[in-house]
């Protein structure tokens, strides 16, 4: 049993790319410290949702506290707080960090360092904690353990004649690196004051008891009916329970100074928690608060809408009810002409997104669409005002316009050297400014790029994968806002502006995008009794455009032998037919073609 002695604490996180082995490591550790007993091991044990284990990916951050028997003897207390790999969720990943003094960098020992963990890594630098390199997967036969070694010290500049070599997958080298961690990582420093302070790093929403609050204590002590407050909220509560992971939650008296845990308070809202909060007690709190909180915004924008409209309040529980586990789902009702009623959402990223939109579907078995996403611009308007507008509904009046300014990002790739010409050609496809070029080692290559970031949030990585066969990786990060030359790309259906099919667009994007829909709407919407023009304009000039044809009726199939002037009768009577029809006619858009052109805007772009 661990009788507390902050000396022997560690707090560790684990950084590492996806599929680099950082679930199994988690497993192993587990393991060895019988954390969980053998008979309920499973694969992946701290990623509880599906989605997690079909990606390969952690999407929710899971901590868990194992107590080690040394080999000198002593019991420690080693706290594991696990982190989302992706670059969306960076500002959950700088908080779990803070909680931390060590990190565990994973590499695979056959594919070495790649972007992500690059950024995490720096991430983690910043914060002063001590780094353990270990390179997993040394058993597999293409694995090049010194060339790894070689680019850590070289990339990251991390000294690695101490790096563990290990095996998740056969348990080779696991107990080296606790080991390592107990030398390495520092236990937590000595607490300058002695009332509570406490970080919080993460959150999540039971059904039964409100919100689980994950902390960890920075100074003084946390128990059962402490009356407490969130020092940047300013809300109140009092605590029903404290708890550690192990890995599920388990009741203590108190948490200490070091510890890692968890508290219940009937909090019934999430909002109530922000991630990076700082937890104090009412009597004798702390002066300040922990440094490095921000309030999470939304980076990219769709809306979300119900194929059938019947289901809109299924889909309002739904989004409500995932915002409760997600505080950075941003979400607030629209209407569009065309699709009816919906929500419009935000979110950190593309695959922030593409995770919503799976659950949606997966845990609330919701049949709904997307709109293709966009990102935030800066309106400076002609009266001096600024407007920040992410939706093409909203696309003020361009005489009232003085300049728009769009969000660029800072981006690495890291690519093998032989398709350097491919990544620079879809680099200047999508109007990037190349700043730097690095050798990590004899093949491979660290780029440095500056992107608007509206070009890289629906099809980057895809395009990536496939000019560079899959070994290309990338990771961003957010730069500046920067004025730029971006209009509204309008789509109009029989003279009428159709606003699901509108985007702000670049200029120089404006006539492909708007050719793509156009010929899209061509093949989706059904032909009519009149010729329908389709057209992309900006402005007033037309820069894309395509024409439904007519449903044609052979009005002088009866006419056989006589006259032509009879013939010619009948033609004139069907033309004028077709031009009053023209006139009053209205183009009913099916369902379908929304979601085919959505998914083509998506595939073009």
């Amino acid at each position: 049993m661990f009788k507390y002695d902050r000396k022997k604490i560690r707090n560790f996180s684990i950084i590492a790319h996806i599929d680099h082995g950082k679930s199994t490591i988690a497993d192993r550790l587990l393991e060895i410290t019988e954390t969980i007993p053998s008979r309920q091991m499973q694969e992946q044990v701290l990623d509880a949702m599906d989605l997690e284990r079909e990606r390969g990916i952690t999407i929710k951050a899971h901590p868990v506290t194992m107590l080690y028997k040394a080999d000198d003897g002593e019991i420690y207390q080693i706290n594991f707080i696990d982190t989302p790999g992706h670059v969306d969720f960076t500002y959950e990943v700088s908080r779990s960090l803070s909680a931390c003094e060590g990190a565990l960098l994973v590499v695979d020992a056959v594919q070495g360092v790649q972007a992500q963990s690059l950024a995490n890594v720096y991430l983690a630098l910043d914060r002063n904690l001590e780094i353990v390199p270990i390179l997993n997967k040394i058993d597999l036969p293409s694995a090049d353990v010194e060339s790894v070694k070689q680019q850590i010290e070289d990339v990251i500049g991390l000294d690695t004649s101490h790096a563990v070599l290990c095996s998740a997958k056969n348990g080779i080298g696991i107990r080296e690196i606790l080991e390592r961690i107990l030398i390495v990582v520092p236990p937590p420093k000595e607490p300058e004051e002695t009332c509570l302070k406490a970080l919080v790093f993460d959150s999540h929403y039971d059904t039964y008891r409100g919100v689980l609050v994950y902390l960890r204590v920075m100074s003084g002590e946390i128990s059962k009916k402490t009356q407490i407050k969130m020092m940047i909220s300013g809300k109140i509560f009092e605590v029903q329970e404290v708890g550690i992971f192990s890995p599920h939650e388990k009741p203590v008296e108190k948490l200490q100074a070091g510890e890692v845990g968890y508290i219940l308070a009937n909090i019934k809202n999430t909002a109530d928690v922000k991630i990076g909060d700082t937890v104090t007690t009412v009597i004798n709190p702390a002066k300040e608060a922990l440094p490095g909180f921000q309030v999470i915004s939304p980076v990219v924008f769709a809306g979300i809408y119900p194929v059938d409209s019947s289901d809109f309040e299924t889909v309002r529980d739904a989004l409500t009810k995932l915002s409760l586990n997600d505080s950075a789902l941003h979400v607030e009702q629209e209407s569009s002409l065309a699709l009816g009623f919906g929500f419009r959402c935000g979110f950190l990223g593309l695959l922030h997104l593409e995770i919503v939109f799976e659950r949606l579907q997966r845990e609330f078995d919701l049949d709904i669409i997307t709109t293709a996403p966009s990102v935030i611009y800066k309106f400076h308007l002609s009266d001096g005002s600024q407007v920040n507008i992410d939706n093409v509904a909203h696309f003020p009046d361009p005489t009232f316009i003085e300049k728009i300014e769009e969000p660029w990002v800072k981006c690495h790739i890291m690519a093998p050297a032989e398709y350097l010409g491919a990544i620079m050609s879809l680099g200047m496809e999508k109007r990037g400014e190349q700043t730097k070029t690095e050798t990590v080692d004899s093949k491979r290559l660290l780029l440095t790029y500056l992107f608007p970031l509206n070009e890289i949030i629906t099809d980057f990585n895809d395009k990536l994968k496939s000019v560079t066969r899959g070994y290309g990786s990338f990771d961003y990060e957010p730069d500046s806002y920067r004025t730029g030359d971006i209009v509204k790309l309008e789509i109009r259906v029989n003279e009428e502006p159709v606003d699901a099919f509108s985007c702000i667009v670049h200029r120089s994007k404006a006539e492909s995008k708007g050719r793509a829909i156009c010929k899209k709407l061509v093949e989706v919407i059904p032909m009519q009794q009149f010729k329908v023009p389709i057209q992309g304009a900006v402005g007033g000039k037309i820069v894309a455009r395509e024409t439904i044809r007519a449903i044609t009726k052979n009005v002088t199939a009866k006419c056989y032998g006589g006259d032509i002037t009879r013939k010619r009768k009948l033609w004139e009577k069907q033309k004028k037919g077709k031009k009053k029809m023209k006139e009053i006619g209205k183009v009913n858009i099916p369902q379908s073609a929304f979601m085919e052109v959505l998914r083509a805007e998506e595939e073009s772009s």
